[in-house]
């Protein structure tokens, strides 16, 4: 082939084979929806509040003016009641009853203490680099977090007097719901993304998203008026051949396409928007590439390779103008129906190792004060088993790492009793929140900038539970 290819590429035959082909690139498909819907090409709205109203005062000692949340998503509803286990003697026992064969024995846990409520708990022995970090001041738990739409009791789930979240135990719905932060109506527009729209005039004007995602298009940083920046653990995929060197014709071909000017108001904005979108693979492209290797070895599986590429993202920041980032992984395979205690193990372990080398490639970089790594999951899980694993269930227990997180402490409240039909059993060992997820975010995002003001509009269900007149935070994870 030649250059001379190049005569048989129309604008016809380019728009045509570039909308079915081209848009399967990363670049181009969340560059067209997010550019396609932040006002070049149709606008639905602008951010809820000006920059003059950001709470970007909030500085940490020795942080700079950068701030980033990494959500770890573990999908499918993490048995976390096996992840942290009550240690005190009657607690364990109670423990020990209830869960019966997926119940771990004393030697699997490793203890750690509580200053919070003075008591001790346990730590599954397969996660001993976050019981390090834990101990070392980096890491807390939230106990008992999960979707509500109000204080609830066991009493006013069995009186049917309780207003609860929409699909109650779905994956879909509890999905929906943790990303959502609205669990009395099934929503497409995410808590971080409705922070991010707050956020982003912090950032310098560029075509990469302030949200990205290395799990397609989540709900989670979807905004009113943005989408995720979509990326895998290899980058930004780019339009088929736009960067082949054995196929010169391609790029010119294209660039001179998208240079014309079409009388069709769609076809001028699929252009414009196509030539942002390459022009974003490029520039964030470039930005990672700069970036110096790790002297850390991160494990060689997709949690490790999503956690890489955030970490090789983060240090990019500069580069790319960004003051405020949020990314989002997940890791698939919790709704152990069967298996917990020879599965579950084992994928908790992935998380450790994971987790602790993203957090040393986030030392080399310097700026773990700077970033915030936490964890979600749509549900806890049943305490009875099944005769072979656990069910879905609610309440669950989450982690969140970071320099600026007062670490060491179990934040909410670990149940007193885990035995079967205790005071927040409603069947099973389902367990009822004592924390909400409202509560768990909005900690996030004030620590983000989110000014105090803008809370209830980023998590329209937190007056529920916290009065947004207060100056303290709901949980208190950063102090």
């Amino acid at each position: 082939m030649n250059s001379g290819n190049s005569n048989k590429y129309s604008r016809r035959k380019f728009l045509g084979q570039l909308s079915c082909a081209g848009i399967g690139s990363t670049a181009l498909y969340s560059t067209l929806l997010s550019l396609a819907m932040t006002g070049r090409a149709s606008a639905q709205s602008s951010p809820p509040t000006s920059p003059t109203n950001l709470n970007v005062n909030n500085a940490i000692p020795g942080s700079g003016d950068y701030r980033c949340l990494v959500c770890l998503f573990l999908a499918g509803g993490n048995d976390s009641f096996n992840m942290v286990v009550p240690r005190e003697t009657t607690e364990f026992n109670n423990y020990r009853s209830a869960r019966a064969d997926l119940a771990l024995a004393a030697s699997d846990v490793i203890d750690i203490s509580n200053p919070l409520n003075g008591k001790a708990y346990g730590i599954h022995n397969s996660m001993p680099e976050l019981t390090n970090l834990y101990n070392s001041g980096d890491l807390a738990f939230l106990a008992n977090v999960g979707t509500l739409l109000e204080p609830t009791t066991v009493a006013d789930y069995e009186n049917e007097t309780a207003a609860l979240p929409l699909g109650l135990f779905s994956h879909n719905d509890q999905q929906m719901h943790w990303q959502t932060s609205v669990p009395d109506q099934r929503s497409a527009i995410g808590w971080a993304g409705k922070a991010g729209e707050i956020l982003q005039s912090l950032n310098e004007a560029s075509d990469v998203g302030m949200n990205i995602s290395l799990d397609g298009m989540n709900i989670m940083q979807q905004g009113n008026s943005t989408v995720p920046y979509s990326i895998t653990t290899h980058g930004v995929t780019p339009i088929d051949g736009y960067n082949a060197d054995w196929l010169p014709y391609i790029r010119p071909a294209i660039d001179s396409l998208l240079s014309q000017e079409y009388e069709s108001m769609l076809k001028r904005t699929f252009a414009d928007v196509t030539r942002r979108s390459i022009d974003a693979e490029q520039e964030f492209t470039a930005a990672i590439d700069a970036v110096p290797d790790f002297s850390v070895s991160f494990p060689d599986n997709h949690l490790a390779n999503q956690l890489e590429m955030v970490a090789r993202s983060i240090g990019a920041r500069e580069t790319l103008g960004m003051r405020r980032q949020t990314f989002f992984v997940s890791m698939g395979g919790y709704d152990l129906h069967d298996g917990v205690l020879d599965v579950h193990g084992p994928m908790l372990a992935e998380v450790d190792a994971a987790v602790k080398a993203f957090w040393d490639a986030i030392g080399e970089l310097g700026i773990q004060n700077d970033v915030t790594l936490f964890s979600t999951s749509e549900f806890g899980r049943t305490l009875s088993s099944n005769g072979a694993g656990s069910d879905h269930a609610w309440g669950g227990n989450q982690f969140i790492l970071g320099g600026a997180v007062q670490g060491g402490n179990i934040y909410g409240e670990y149940p007193e009793d885990l035995s079967l039909d205790g005071p927040l059993d409603v069947g099973r060992g389902r367990i009822v929140p004592t924390t909400s997820v409202d509560e768990y975010f909005a900690d996030l995002v004030k620590w983000m900038g989110v000014s105090q003001s803008d809370l209830g509009t980023v998590l329209p269900n937190l007056n529920r539970f916290y009065d947004l007149s207060s100056s303290a935070a709901p949980v208190g994870i950063f102090g």
